[in-house]
């Protein structure tokens, strides 16, 4: 198929490369002339395995390009994916103003029949606005369609995510749209939920709310805990093992983070607040989530005493591994909590530097793991790449001031490095941590 996605941000660059790879004729737009010009230069604006690679692959073949231009994307294609950002607003509402530009842009483009499909995340009843927007505007008598179609990709797996979906959930309001969209992904050969749109992009909202509330629930239950002495690693194996639970989103730490769990939730309760439900159960998902980067920084003063003047080494930059996003990174709030209190901060992450070095000043930015260690009064774990995973503890305990490992992840084991003369705090594994 012929097919434009508009807007080269994270959703935009993985579903376009991946729509390419499945055949598909495929143009990525975006009014970032810089963006657009970097990456016809394989620069790629973001940091996700096997993308790079991907979109030279696609391009060599010519099934891949990028534009500047939504005409030349409207153009160019039958199919139409809406992917632009919808950042949130002061008072948690999705910011939308993204979506209805590109709405107007494409209906004074188009002269032929297109399917119009919502690929960002956004409040449920926007596919009625987009309808309204473009019926508004395009010139009489083109026909198209309206469609939801939410992403389900996780950074750092997110081309796995796109290619061996656990589901693909269709919103449509005609049998032409619904048979586009099921042709488009049958090579996929995944389950295909089909409903209105309304119930599209309801799932999303609640989906990435239930997995919030799964990571808060944890976390409440890595405090109870930590008061006890019991450990919440064996807890969560425990409760994992029933079928209706599983053991996904089961791993206590410093909260969730990123551009979707705190986005999505903060919408979905002014979703709810605007159609007159107070969704608290929500709001408690939020508050457990802010509770936990505050549970952390106390662990850090207890074992420490005095905060100001001590360097911390900190491994772990980006809100989860095997990306290089750092948006409300849990691990920032907390290094800004420990500068405020006068602590020197040495910091390394395999991906996420060089946009850590645009938000934290301040900071010395280290080549790797040990030179964060080296001088350090402790070591401070917040992301669980697998790289720290692997680190040669008796050169750590040689490089730091003390053998002290404040583990905001539950990486490491603790009977092994309490062994190697470790003094190490981690997250509810009480007297056994």
């Amino acid at each position: 198929m012929n097919i434009s996605i508009i807007g080269s941000g994270y959703v935009g660059l993985v579903s376009g490369a991946c729509f390419a790879e499945l055949g598909n004729r495929v143009i990525c737009a975006d009014n970032d002339k810089q963006k657009i010009a970097a990456i016809k230069k394989g620069i790629m604006p973001i940091y996700e395995p096997g993308l790079e690679e991907l979109i030279a692959n696609n391009i060599k073949k010519g099934r891949l390009k990028f534009s500047s231009s939504i005409k030349e994307a409207v153009k160019g294609s039958e199919v139409i994916f809406i992917a632009v950002g919808t950042p949130s607003l002061d008072n948690g509402e999705a910011d939308l103003t993204g979506i209805e530009n590109v709405a107007y842009n494409i209906a004074i483009n188009m002269t032929s029949y297109h399917l119009i499909v919502e690929k960002s995340t956004v409040p449920v009843e926007t596919g009625k606005w987009v309808k309204q927007t473009i019926s508004n505007h395009a010139k009489g008598g083109v026909k198209f369609d309206v469609a939801s179609n939410p992403e389900f990709l996780r950074e750092g797996s997110a081309i796995n995510d796109f290619m061996h979906p656990d589901r693909i959930v269709v919103g449509v309001e005609s049998k032409k749209a619904e048979e586009i969209l099921t042709n488009l992904y049958k090579p996929l050969k995944a389950p295909l939920v089909i409903t209105d749109i309304k119930s599209a992009e309801l799932i999303k909202h609640a989906s990435n709310a239930f997995l919030a509330t799964k990571i808060s629930f944890i976390n409440a239950v890595s405090r109870i805990c930590d008061k006890v002495g019991a450990d919440v690693m064996e807890v969560a194996e425990g409760m994992g093992l029933d079928k209706r639970i599983g053991q996904s989103f089961l791993s206590p730490g410093i909260g969730y983070g990123g551009s979707c769990f705190p986005k999505d939730l903060d919408a979905f309760i002014n979703i709810s607040e605007k159609l007159g439900y107070d969704f608290e159960l929500l709001r408690a998902v939020k508050d457990v989530n802010s509770q936990q980067k505050e549970f952390m920084f106390k662990k850090i003063r207890d074992v420490l005493w005095i905060i100001k003047n001590k360097t911390i080494g900190v491994l772990g930059l980006s809100f989860k591994p095997n990306t290089d996003d750092i948006r409300n990174a849990p691990a920032l709030e907390i290094i800004r909590a420990l500068q405020a209190e006068g602590a020197k901060i040495k910091a390394y992450d395999p991906s996420a530097m060089k946009k850590a070095k645009e938000v934290l000043d301040g900071v010395t930015f280290c080549e790797d793991s040990y030179n964060a260690c080296r001088g350090s009064d402790c070591l401070l774990i917040l992301t669980e790449w697998d790289e720290f995973k692997e680190l040669d503890f008796s050169k750590v305990k040689k490089l730091l001031k003390r053998p002290l490992i404040i583990d905001g992840r539950n990486i490491y084991e603790p009977e092994a490095l309490k062994k190697m003369g470790f003094t190490y705090i981690c997250v509810g594994r009480g007297k056994r941590g």
